[in-house]
């Protein structure tokens, strides 16, 4: 998607800096697309929060190691 936006020098530079773009274009993708990771990992915690991971009472590593092994 072709987008225009007036971000401000520093902000980009910043940018820029921080993700080692090749071009303006490269270092927003990288920027949004970390951005977009800490706010799914947000969403992920809190609903976990409310309701945890809940294993079998007969979840062992040595039944998974088992398992994956078999593969």
């Amino acid at each position: 998607m072709k987008v225009t936006a007036i971000i401000p020098d520093d902000v980009i530079h910043d940018i820029q800096e921080y993700t080692n773009g090749k071009n303006i274009t490269d270092s927003l993708v990288k920027a949004l697309n970390d951005w977009l990771y800490v706010k799914r990992m947000e969403k992920l915690n809190k609903e976990l929060s409310k309701e945890p991971i809940k294993f079998k009472e007969d979840f062992t590593a040595e039944v998974i190691r088992k398992l994956n092994n078999r593969l």
